[in-house]
């Protein structure tokens, strides 16, 4: 019986209801008209010879040894000879495999293909090697796991190839471009079919990547929630700007998008990063009023990446305090880089008995969680640092207790914008509802370092304070109605906030949130539903049932009835704003910790129809451009050289693709999730 490790190396014929594979032998002899052509390996390695009557023997055709194979009806079998040539026992096979690796193997005639053969493993059916299947999964393999696509051409990853499939013809990079696009738009079909099947609108981010070339590309990716009520997340398009710094730019990669994916009208929000300039979204707002209905005067159109704008505070607190940080960094410097300093620097700590958990770090200037942290735990280690000053005479860079005051002021500052950016660091999908709380928690702790006495308190909370108000303007209206669409906090949670951030004052930016969201509901009522398939299952039901004696194209006919429809729009105007009155009326639901905001959504959706449409477009509306890798970023994200060295509509492909793959694994891992509880 053939070992598993010789099964692997067995290229094999699928068994026929005519023939099996242990009496194909008997069946040649006994009928030589039948026979058989031998498909196994070993012949193409062995020659059976008569011995003697009845008696035939399989010899090497390389090293000329003989093994036993038939005597009279018994058959020895292949696995002997199958040895002999996986396992190595062959010197004279050995050498000739030497000699093949020398040299480039001789290509196959051309107008002829090799015959496709069936190989089996210990685990796995019979598979037939297919070059195009295979070469699909290699191109998936590159690009989900951003391989570079210039790998197909390095001689050893082509030799690797070789060895473990020789039949498998590795493409050369050219090749690889078109598998790549093909790739993408296949995959590309499977968004779109999800994209039009979305029943309401859809908002993108947008974030701006530079390049070493001068060049930009503009990520644009889509947010969305399904028929089913699942939030969806998809990069879209990778848009090369050859001029970042127009005015034209952002509105140019805008425009491309909407109308590759056939967008025009069912934009709801675009979400963009910090570095845009005023004169860019002038040119963008006309843009998307055009492209789109101005919902809400254009409030909803535009809104600003909150990760983006804690990178940008975080660096205007830590500019301000450049002194004191490199200082500390200097010191950090002292203890890490030396093996000695760092072991006195933890006798000294265990000495003192310091009770912090926290290990000295030096920072990376790209990232500012990470100086945040250095001078957390440098603050926390202040006792140790002021006795290495005794122990260690070279140490003379010794922070005073002033530095120690201003690294804590920095710190306060810090941990208010650190705890804000770790939720979007921690979590996949942030919905806008988590940072109206956020925002709201920055502003009043601002509020009380602005009353302190400190100079350098004083002047860091007003600098952090006229940042988080120009966003605050910018985006607290969308914040605030995605607070009015959780069924927990609705209005109320939005005039407790304003009352305890604007005092006296807060009755009038109430009223504005208020009229906002009334008024948007307004427009939803009057807006017609988009006639999707998703609409038109949940208007009917699912049936197809006609009443006896009456089709239903003549009620979908005009018939005159045009003057109807607008008369039945005017008078269930005002019963249709009670909807969202009604809501509000309602008592609040416990703030329980897994709430399913969207899932709740679902299940109210025949309750309140035009209200669950506009919270569906809400709460689809990103806080953040950015993936959790790159919240912390303090610069704007490059595109590596190598990247903007390929064609536009390759980077695009590979971006892209990428994603979806990625989206597609993840949704269906956390589908297996849930199916274990």
């Amino acid at each position: 019986m053939d070992t598993p490790h010789e099964m692997m190396l067995t290229p094999y014929v699928e068994k026929t209801p005519n023939s099996d594979e242990y009496g194909a032998l008997t069946n040649t002899e006994q009928q030589p008209s039948k026979r058989r052509k031998k498909k196994s390996i070993v012949w193409e390695h062995f020659t059976i010879e008569n011995v003697s009557a009845g008696c035939r023997r399989a010899y090497c055709k390389q090293c000329k040894q003989s093994f036993a194979y038939s005597t009279g009806s018994k058959v020895a079998g292949t696995s002997h000879l199958k040895r002999h040539i996986a396992k190595g026992i062959c010197a004279a096979l050995l050498r000739n495999q030497d000699k093949s690796h020398l040299t480039p193997s001789t290509p196959a005639s051309k107008g002829s293909d090799p015959p496709k053969r069936r190989y089996r493993s210990p685990n796995s059916s019979s598979i037939m090697f297919d070059q195009e299947r295979c070469c699909h999964e290699f191109t998936r393999m590159i690009i989900m796991h951003d391989y570079q696509p210039h790998m197909v051409e390095n001689p050893g990853f082509v030799s690797f190839v070789q060895n473990i499939q020789p039949r498998f013809n590795v493409r050369d990079f050219n090749h690889f471009q078109g598998d790549c696009i093909g790739t993408y738009l296949a995959e590309k079909q499977s968004v779109i079919k999800l994209i039009e099947g979305i029943p309401g609108r859809i908002c993108l981010s947008l974030d701006m990547w530079t390049s070493s070339k001068t060049v930009a590309y503009a990520v644009i990716t889509g947010h969305f929630v399904d028929s089913d009520w699942k939030l969806h997340r998809r990069i879209l398009s990778v848009v090369m700007e050859p001029y970042p710094d127009s005015d034209t730019a952002l509105s140019h990669a805008v425009s491309e998008c909407l109308s590759d994916w056939n967008l025009e009208g069912k934009l709801f929000s675009l979400t963009f990063d910090h570095h845009a300039t005023e004169s860019a979204l002038g040119n963008l707002r006309p843009l998307l009023a055009i492209k789109n209905s101005h919902i809400l005067n254009g409030q909803f159109l535009v809104s600003k990446c909150i990760a983006r704008t804690l990178s940008s505070i975080a660096d205007d607190v830590l500019t301000a305090g450049s002194v004191i940080v490199k200082k500390i960094r200097d010191c950090v410097k002292n203890v890490k880089l030396s093996e000695s300093n760092e072991a006195k620097f933890l006798e000294l700590k265990e000495q003192l008995q310091v009770p912090t958990e926290r290990s000295l770090c030096l920072d990376d200037l790209t990232q500012w969680n990470t100086t945040y942290f250095m001078l957390i735990a440098a603050l926390e280690l202040k006792e140790v640092f002021s006795c290495l000053d005794n122990s260690d005479p070279d140490y003379k860079e010794v922070p005073t207790r002033d530095d120690w005051m201003q690294i804590e002021t920095l710190c306060t500052c810090l941990k208010v914008l650190f705890d804000a950016a770790s939720i979007l660091s921690t979590i996949s999908n942030p919905t806008v509802i988590t940072f109206f709380h956020e925002v709201w928690r920055i502003h009043l702790e601002l509020a009380r370092a602005l009353a302190s006495e400190d100079p350098f308190t004083c002047s860091l909370s007003q600098m952090m304070q006229e940042k988080i108000n120009k966003y605050w303007k910018d985006c607290g209206l969308i914040l605030a109605a995605a607070v009015v669409m959780d069924p927990r906090f609705k209005m109320k949670l939005v005039e407790f906030s304003f009352n305890k951030l604007y005092g006296d004052e807060a009755p009038a930016y109430i009223k504005i949130v208020d009229d906002g969201i009334h008024e948007l509901f307004h427009e939803y009522v009057t807006l017609p539903l988009p006639l999707t398939p998703t609409y038109a299952d949940e208007g009917n039901g699912g049936s197809n049932v006609k009443s006896e004696g009456l089709q239903s194209e003549s009620l979908l006919s005009d018939n005159g009835l045009t003057d109807f429809d607008v008369f039945i729009m005017e008078t269930s105007s005002q019963q249709m704003k009670s909807e969202l009155d009604q809501y509000l009326a309602e008592s609040l639901l416990p703030r329980v910790q897994d709430f399913d905001l969207l899932g709740w959504w679902k299940q109210n959706k025949m309750k309140y129809p035009t209200l669950s449409t506009m919270a569906r477009d809400i709460l689809s509306i990103p806080v953040c451009t950015l993936p959790p890798e790159s919240i912390f970023d303090m610069e704007i994200k490059e595109m590596d050289s190598y990247r903007s060295s390929l064609r536009p509509a390759t980077v695009e492909a590979i971006i892209c693709t990428r994603d979806w793959i990625q989206s597609d694994f993840a949704e269906v891992s956390d589908a297996l999730v849930k199916m274990e509880y």
